[in-house]
């Protein structure tokens, strides 16, 4: 044992000098402790931002003993460098641990994070810090590390030291001191690990199938540690299974970013400054008018291909999907298209995109300016001004176009416009829409079960009647549950029932300053039989940067003048574009009369985003929760009805903190939910903004190539 230790030490250190001498990209594992890894120890490698990894495996750490259990983990990539990852171990899936237990048992729900440290030279080595089950009110696995990685040929050498606090009962413990680790490569799907973990020599080996061999759709891998010298387990061979995927497809990362413009020599740039921008737009072509006067005979031939070319490009955005649209022309030749977007419901940034690319297809020459409205139900949400030629050269060249972006505009362009037909096509008014999701209450490693849930069918109907206005029927079918959720059993009170679950009514106004304001009244049945009211007022700065919302509500219970509940929010939304990452800060009281404070950093990858949650009000909570689209990036046209599915599905696990007993809390820090607001209704799951179409322009050239 001795000698193992001693080798395995000399090998990492004489490592951490050795210059590159192959280039080997070695694959990534993850621990059964959830995070970049070995079997036990980590790594100073991290997960790609965005990648996600869902993970099993049978060794179960039971106080400092190695027994045959169950390890679920489930680990993100967050951001450059930073990776976190969550834990369930437990020693049955269903047994019952209130009372005696004729043998030991343990159901724990754990979180880790790892950072690996920047701005350290790639072919020096990396080097990571971390935690394990950090927070928690029984910290049954914690433990602090530092630790070092250099990949030489086609090994990974790595060594680290630990501290851990982790309950045992023999007082032995893993990164409980030095540790290290060899990772040899021979082939790409082929890996021997081996390991100290400051308490055991390990051994095993590791299979990974390339996600080519599967259609693209994840990394497969399975591990096994065969050989192990501890004196503390059962058996000496466990195994585990990791699938690793990307958490959308439409992350920036998959996207070619477009090329910087040349600077132009001669013609001079301004800067435009409106009361909503502050954007700066080469202004050089923008700006020009012709004032040359045209033969007549050249002219009329001008106005009868503008007018062919109006029609054509209505009629292909109609055949789009797209509603309430209107193409036209000035007197002054500039193009004109207003239009209202209810097929690409991902992400509104899409439609744009089809609606610019289609422009310079209808209008293949000719260096025309253009201004693209978009509007969601009467209300103006976004205006994009540009030129043709310039525009053209971005969709052919991939050169970063000259755009300008304003969320708040008048209709001062809009004079002597020669509009194709008379009036807008495909009203969005009187045509019900019905999107489907799924409603689910679930419990994570409780002393009743790993999980037990209670999933239901819903069904949001949505009927606009006018301007910013319309009525939300929201039903749903129970589809199952376990025992824990069946009636008269322990979680029955939050079992998903079938039913009618709210019916409001909402009206939503676009003031001045981009000011946003919406109320809803009505039935909310999934909160006890309650009628209400709620007000949501935004404020978005004019890049989209900053946001303030106040949130008010009022409900009384619909039987019974007993019962009445009111809430009152006040938030803050600080979007950083160019990263995809946006922080939240909320406060005041919320539903269940707890006051306090709720903080959540959303990371954005796409269409889905991972969050980090911290709540303080009657208790203190952290979590990770997740948001996915659960539906195509187009969704079908809109006729006389419309069917999709919800463009963002959200799910969170949490565990109180700070005290000595880990209870189910559920109802802190949170409000009645809707679906129909101000946030995923208009604003685009807040992305609605100039800044946020200068950081994704990319996107903007694949949705016209992909679907046009």
């Amino acid at each position: 044992m001795t000698y193992n230790k001693i080798t395995l030490a000399t090998l990492c250190v004489l490592s951490t000098s050795t210059s590159v001498l192959a280039e080997q990209k070695i694959n990534h594992g993850i621990a059964y402790n959830g995070f970049t890894g070995i079997f036990h120890i980590p790594t100073a490698a991290v997960m790609d931002k965005g990648d996600i990894d869902i993970g099993y495996s049978n060794e179960l750490n039971l106080r400092g003993e190695y027994v045959d259990g169950h390890n679920f983990t489930f680990s993100a990539g967050l951001f450059d460098g930073l990776e976190v990852s969550g834990r369930i171990a437990s020693s049955s899936m269903h047994d019952v641990l209130f009372g005696y237990q004729p043998e030991p048992q343990i159901r724990d729900l754990s979180f880790n994070a790892k950072y690996q440290i920047p701005f350290i030279p790639k072919d020096w080595l990396s080097i990571a810090v971390g935690a394990k089950d950090v927070g928690g009110a029984a910290n049954n696995y914690e433990a602090y590390y530092a630790v070092a990685s250099k990949e030489w040929w086609d090994f990974r050498f790595s060594a680290g030291i630990g501290t851990s606090e982790a309950r045992s009962t023999t007082g032995k413990r893993q990164l409980d001191g030095v540790f290290a680790g060899i990772e040899y490569q021979p082939l790409s799907w082929l890996s021997i690990l081996a390991e100290h973990d400051a308490e055991a020599f390990n051994l095993g080996a590791k299979v990974t199938i390339p996600k080519e061999w599967l259609y693209d759709l994840a990394t497969v891998s399975l591990n096994s540690r065969f050989y192990s010298n501890t004196e503390l387990a059962d058996d000496d061979v466990y195994w585990g299974v990791n699938i690793s995927m990307p958490l959308s497809d439409e992350a920036q990362v998959n996207y070619i970013q477009p090329k910087p413009a040349p600077q132009p020599n001669a013609l001079p740039t301004k800067s435009i400054n409106t009361p909503n921008s502050t954007e700066k737009l080469q202004t050089s072509h923008l700006a020009k008018q012709n004032t040359l006067k045209k033969p007549q005979r050249q002219a009329s031939k001008t106005n009868l291909n503008n007018n062919q070319q109006i029609h054509g490009l209505k009629a292909a955005l109609t055949n789009d999907g797209f509603e309430n649209l209107k193409v036209g022309i000035s007197n002054t030749d500039i193009i004109i298209v207003e239009f209202e977007n209810s097929v690409f419901n991902r992400n509104e940034i899409d439609a744009l995109g089809l609606v610019l690319g289609r422009i310079t297809e209808y209008f293949p020459e000719g260096s025309n300016d253009f201004i693209v409205r978009l509007s969601k139900l009467d209300i103006p949400l976004l205006q994009v001004n540009g030129q043709l030629d310039n525009y053209r050269r971005f969709i052919n060249e991939n050169i970063t176009p000259d755009l300008l972006v304003k969320t708040q505009f008048s209709g001062q362009d809009l004079t002597s416009v020669k509009w194709a037909g008379n009036s807008p096509t495909t009203s969005p008014y009187f045509v019900p829409r019905v999107t489907f999701s799924p409603s689910l209450s679930s419990r994570y490693a409780t002393e009743l079960g790993v999980y037990d849930y209670s999933l239901a069918l819903q069904a949001d109907l949505n009927i606009p009647l006018w301007q910013g206005a319309g009525v939300n029927i929201t039903g749903q079918v129970n589809v199952a549950n376990t025992d824990h959720f069946e009636k008269g059993s322990a979680f029955s009170n939050a079992r998903q029932e079938t039913g009618i679950k709210r019916v409001v009514a909402y009206q939503t106004f676009s003031l001045p300053f981009n000011i946003y304001n919406q109320t809803q009244v009505g039935l909310f049945q999934d909160y006890f039989d309650f009628m209400g009211i709620t007000n949501e007022t935004a404020w978005q700065s004019p890049t989209g940067a900053h946001k303030l919302k106040a949130e008010i509500g009022y409900f009384e219970y619909k039987d019974y003048n007993t019962d009445k509940r009111d809430y009152s929010l006040l938030s803050y939304r600080y979007l950083w574009a160019e990263k995809d990452v946006s922080f939240h800060v909320t406060g005041g009281q919320f539903w269940n009369e707890d006051s306090g404070y709720k903080l959540e950093t959303k990371f954005w990858f796409g269409d889905a985003n991972l969050a980090l949650i911290y709540s303080d009000t009657d208790v203190q909570k952290v979590g990770i929760g997740f948001s996915i689209p659960l539906s195509p990036r187009k969704d079908m046209t809109a006729g006389n009805w419309q069917v999709k599915g919800t463009q963002s599905w959200s799910h969170s696990v949490n565990t109180i903190i700070s005290q000595d007993v880990n209870l189910i809390n559920t109802a802190s820090a949170t409000t009645p939910a809707s679906s129909i607001d101000l946030d995923k209704t208009f604003l685009n799951q807040d992305r609605m903004s100039s800044s946020y179409v200068y950081a994704h322009l990319a996107r903007l050239k694949e949705a016209f190539e992909t679907y046009k």
